[in-house]
């Protein structure tokens, strides 16, 4: 196995998503495929109504040895924030410095399927943030806000060390939100190399050269079918554009996307295929083999 890349400078870490649309039992394989190809992460996403993340997240954790894995993200009108706090913090104290949590507001249609949908997403993510690094750091917590009401909760077993969370969307007030109490942004999927910069720059100005983690996506296909599979995705996700996304007729342009992402500020690029993908492990071992190397070059 190739040693987990060490980024350096501007160059990020890289990633991969095991997307939900494919079938659960095929997370295991793809999480040790991500760990063999030399990648530093796998994200998950926690989409309505597919898989649980956390459950998937634990799942991985256990199957691989280095790899970092994240949630990103878990809606939070669909959970109690007690227990989104007593799952991070199980898996923070399992898997140290291996896990990684984001939280949003979630895709506003799916939550009124569920009967949660909130009034103002923006207040509840902010009281739920709040209360969620509070709980993590084993603090007693009471709380009468509009949505997060406590009464003296504390966890028994908190993150053994100090708490990690990050915040995701795209919309500028919860990139400000996210700058302010996370520990990083996640921002969302297909966007354009332009609509990312200009989040980053938005979070920077408020965080100021504190340590925050930048995580953005980038979209690949590759193969014959490339760009009629990154068109017909770009089209479920009801985005305009066809630079959300590369469908690549080699690993340079993809290394070549990384790097001006890290040159933008991203400390993580999360690459990953489309829904209808045909071979999700091969694609992982390519970004590992082809696009890797050359964006460490």
């Amino acid at each position: 196995m190739r040693p987990v890349l060490s980024p350096a400078g501007t160059v990020p870490r890289i990633g991969t998503v095991f997307l939900p649309a494919w079938p659960t039992e095929r997370l295991l394989g793809f999480a040790r495929a991500t760990e063999d190809a030399g990648l530093h992460d796998l994200w998950l996403w926690e989409d309505c109504f597919k898989q649980s993340g956390p459950a998937a997240a634990g799942a991985a954790l256990a199957s691989t040895r280095r790899i970092r894995v994240g949630i990103g993200l878990m809606p939070v009108p669909l959970r109690a924030v007690v227990t989104t706090a007593m799952e991070i913090a199980t898996l923070e104290r399992m898997f140290p410095e291996r896990f990684v949590p984001v939280v949003g507001h979630g895709v506003q249609d799916w939550m009124g399927q569920a009967g949660v949908r909130a009034a103002s997403p923006l207040m509840l993510l902010r009281e739920y943030a709040t209360a969620l690094r509070a709980l993590l750091d084993g603090r007693t917590v009471t709380a009468a806000g509009e949505y997060v009401r406590l009464d003296g909760v504390r966890l028994d077993w908190p993150s053994a060390g100090p708490s990690r969370l990050l915040l995701g969307g795209e919309g500028p007030k919860t990139l400000d939100l996210a700058a302010e109490l996370g520990d990083g942004t996640m921002l969302t999927s297909a966007l354009t190399e332009a609509q990312i910069a200009a989040g980053g720059e938005r979070v920077r100005t408020i965080t100021r050269g504190r340590d925050h983690e930048l995580v953005a996506h980038l979209m690949v296909t590759r193969g014959p079918d490339a760009r009629a599979l990154l068109d017909a995705e770009l089209a479920d996700w009801g985005r305009a554009s066809p630079d959300a996304g590369i469908a690549a007729e080699s690993p340079d342009e993809v290394a070549a996307s990384i790097v001006r992402l890290g040159e933008a500020g991203v400390s993580t690029v999360v690459v990953h295929g489309v829904s209808g993908e045909p071979d999700p492990e091969g694609l992982v071992a390519w970004i590992g083999s082809e696009v890797a190397p050359r964006v460490a070059a």
